[in-house]
């Protein structure tokens, strides 16, 4: 049985990194574990990934675009067939950055985003790593 927090990292790799180079994804996981370890963002790994604003009458469905990860408030269905294969890669994967089986080629990444777009935010921090369609920065 995989536990919650395997599955929410592997569920996120998944959605945000699948077909980026193998760097890419790590770096997308290790942002996910290095946000775990900062004491500005939830302490678990599912907290991490489904940290969202809500409306008070609708705790249930995060507000569209207030989510720390697009995927999870852009209004599509999230249903993975466990069996997909890039989702069974996703979940080894997973196992391997939970349990620091592989280095943080991130640097410590706490945040990153896609090149097609510029968040406010990004001139904030400092950039440490540009990878296949992602930049990654960190405090």
């Amino acid at each position: 049985m995989i536990s919650a927090a395997i599955l929410c990292l592997a569920t996120n790799l998944y959605f945000e990194a699948r077909g980026e180079p193998l760097a890419g994804q790590l770096a997308v996981g290790y942002s996910v574990m290095n946000r775990v370890k900062s004491p500005r963002y939830p302490d678990t790994v599912c907290g991490v990934i489904y940290d969202a604003q809500f409306n008070s009458w609708d705790p249930v469905n995060p507000i569209r675009h207030r989510c720390q990860y697009s995927w999870f408030c852009d209004g599509v269905r999230d249903d993975i067939d466990p069996t997909d294969h890039a989702m069974v890669e996703a979940t080894a994967l997973a196992l391997k950055i939970y349990f620091g089986r592989v280095v943080d080629v991130s640097e410590g990444a706490t945040h990153y985003h896609n090149t097609t777009v510029n968040p406010y935010w990004a001139s904030q921090l400092t950039k440490v790593l540009s990878v296949g369609s992602h930049i990654f920065y960190r405090y």
